[in-house]
């Protein structure tokens, strides 16, 4: 056994202290990335998706290099760990791994752009935040947003007095009817994984002692 010191690294995941707390990134990860995809130029985008973009299966043609594609996917989906503002654009790029075209290319090449503008930020745990399941947990869900199969992806986020502990972003398994139902099966997911955070927690000796709100719209 060695005593290695404060703990600075964890697979690509940069750790800082400071007297707000900790805070944790993948910028270094994050620039491995981008040189990869052998960007040339510093154009940026302020998003990680155009809004309200509709991808295909048939959109354009296949690119020349569908392992670098798939590979820059792969490295996309474990930078979510401290980018949850990756996670939606993410997702809707993901599902073309298999057989992507140009407009996908185009799309992941975006996240990648927006990821330049952000390669700084993480997730602070702050020091001064509180142990209440707060979440503010916001469940939300597109209604047959996906133009192949019809069937709607929800998100949710959860919070741990200020800070960020859990969100997801997921296709639904099933193809819902109506708004309504997009949105009931969204809040069914998001209360699962509260009644869980709830368990972990009361297990770790932070039991919460009132309700855990959950907002959708």
């Amino acid at each position: 056994m060695k005593d290695l010191g404060p703990l600075r690294y964890f697979l690509s995941i940069k750790v800082a202290f400071s007297p707000k707390g900790y805070f944790l990134s993948q910028a270094k990860y994050a620039n491995e990335v981008i040189h990869r995809a052998k960007l040339t130029d510093t154009k940026l985008f302020d998003t990680p998706i155009e809004l309200n973009i509709k991808l295909n299966t048939t959109d354009g043609v296949p690119p020349d290099d569908l392992t670098l594609y798939r590979e820059l996917m792969d490295c996309l989906v474990y930078l979510i760990v401290t980018c949850p503002n990756l996670a939606y654009a993410v997702h809707v790029v993901s599902q073309f791994v298999s057989t992507p075209r140009s407009s996908h290319w185009a799309a992941l090449l975006r996240i990648l752009r927006y990821l330049c503008s952000t390669i700084f930020q993480g997730l602070l745990f702050s020091f001064t935040s509180s142990l209440d399941l707060v979440t503010d947990a916001d469940a939300d869900a597109d209604w047959a947003g996906d133009v192949n199969d019809r069937k709607s992806t929800f998100g949710f986020y959860m919070f741990l007095g200020d800070s960020l502990i859990s969100w997801k972003n997921k296709k639904q398994t099933i193809v819902a009817r109506s708004t309504t139902e997009a949105e009931y099966r969204t809040m069914a997911h998001a209360t699962a994984e509260i009644v869980w955070l709830r368990g972990l927690l009361s297990d770790l000796g932070i039991p919460q002692s009132s309700p855990t709100s959950l907002y959708c719209d």
